[in-house]
């Protein structure tokens, strides 16, 4: 949609924001596009704050563009207490003030638009993104069953909160599959994220929606969209022929089968895309459960990395340190926190494997633990209650070990530990 041009309209973007928008009392704008501006405004009725869509006045636009605005809005308007999902942000009211209209949605305190996070130097982590999609294909589907189509799913309609969650926004060119919603004609929805049978002026369908969905996934993962053109014509010739760069070639620790997912979404033809908002988010969560497992797999491999490098298992065969990882407790610590408390009993032996951490007596330092280094040997041997604080200097990483989990071990794996331990020990005290 575009806001024309003309003197008027200048003059008109440029007027200070209204004091009260009906009912509503404006404390300061949220943001501006070509189409309307957004206040943040307080319902004093309710008690609560709200965001206000003003439309442009109809004195500032061409007849035409004041009958799409209007057309718009009623489309829009409609919408209030029609979806009512966790993902989807709500419309509460709408209304006319002299020749302007206003929407009232929910205020969300810190929601920025996903569009931040889709330039190759702002890409969320992987997990991140197919969650995005996932709350977003549950939305869809919520939507489809009440039998709206949204026709312009993309990043800037989709808000993320201060806590990571998102709403998807902006119903305003949505059409019902009865026909009640919509009377907007021409081509509805922005290009870049348009099914080829969009862009080719056919009727847009729950398989449209979720071809935007993927064109948005594709974006999260890569940073690029799928398809560009210089042109509209362009756009529609890349979109209806040509076929993406696979993911994995733009970001290639995206797993295989998440890319299998942003290809299906892709698909040149409706009946080969997923069918449902459902079915895309269950593969979503399949694939969200095997990238949480990768990633796993490769925090473990480094874990096991930085083990093998430390002096404490020097003498260690290989998959006896794997179980030792497994049967331990690998902690993180922040600067100033404290790993072992004076006076708790504890049984826990700890290897430092990054970081330095202080002894402390009466507030006084009286040793320190470097990289590789071990302590808690007289709790691990007899229980007894620790007789210091030991404070992490800096980010602290420690191998946590338990007689309880060493007893889980395997046999060989014991011995070696145990004689690793003593020797340890037996340094200590000769120093």
């Amino acid at each position: 949609m575009s806001s024309g041009s003309g003197k008027n309209r200048i003059v008109a973007l440029e007027k200070p924001a209204p004091r009260r928008i009906g009912k509503y009392v404006v404390a300061r704008e949220l943001g501006r596009g070509t189409t309307s501006t957004v206040y943040l405004c307080h319902d004093s009725y309710r008690g609560q704050d709200v965001a206000v869509k003003l439309y442009a006045s109809d004195s500032e636009l061409t007849p035409e563009e004041a009958d799409v605005r209007r057309r718009l809005f009623f489309n829009e308007a409609q919408m209030a207490g029609m979806l009512d999902h966790p993902n989807i942000l709500p419309i509460l009211d709408a209304g006319e003030l002299d020749d302007a209209r206003y929407i009232v949605m929910e205020y969300v305190d810190g929601a920025r638009p996903l569009t931040e996070h889709t330039h190759p130097d702002r890409l969320l982590p992987i997990g991140k993104a197919v969650e995005v999609a996932f709350k977003c294909a549950r939305a869809l589907e919520y939507a489809h069953r009440q039998g709206v189509i949204h026709r312009d799913v993309k990043p800037g309609n989709i808000l993320v909160t201060r806590n990571g969650d998102i709403r998807l926004a902006d119903f305003g060119v949505a059409r019902t599959e009865q026909g009640s919603l919509s009377k907007v004609r021409g081509l509805i929805g922005s290009p870049s994220y348009m099914a080829p049978e969009q862009l080719g002026k056919h009727i847009a369908t729950r398989e449209t929606d979720l071809y935007a969905l993927g064109v948005v996934l594709y974006e999260l993962l890569t940073g690029k969209r799928p398809f560009y053109g210089d042109s509209l014509e362009k756009l529609r010739q890349q979109v209806t022929y040509a076929s993406p760069l696979p993911v994995h070639r733009l970001r290639e620790e995206v797993p295989p089968a998440l890319e299998r997912i942003v290809n299906r979404a892709l698909e040149k033809q409706p009946a080969r895309r997923y069918r449902s908002g459902l079915e895309f988010a269950a593969d979503l969560s399949q694939a969200f459960k095997q990238a949480a497992r990768l990633r796993q797999q490769m925090v473990e491999q480094e874990r096991f990395r930085q083990l093998r490098h430390r002096d404490f298992f020097r003498d260690f065969a290989y998959p006896d340190i794997w179980e030792l990882l497994n049967a331990g407790s690998w902690e993180e610590y922040k600067a100033g926190d404290v790993i072992v408390q004076a006076g708790e009993l504890d049984q826990s032996f700890f290897i430092v494997v990054n970081g330095v951490a202080s002894v402390y007596r009466d507030g006084q330092v009286i040793g320190r633990f470097q990289q590789g280094q071990c302590f808690g040997e007289a709790g691990y041997l007899e229980g007894a209650r620790r007789e210091h604080n030991i404070v992490a200097d800096e980010d602290t990483e420690v191998l946590r070990l338990t007689a309880t989990a060493i007893d889980r071990c395997s046999t060989d794996c014991q011995l070696r530990f145990m004689r690793q331990f003593l020797r340890m020990l037996l340094a200590r005290l000769s120093s």
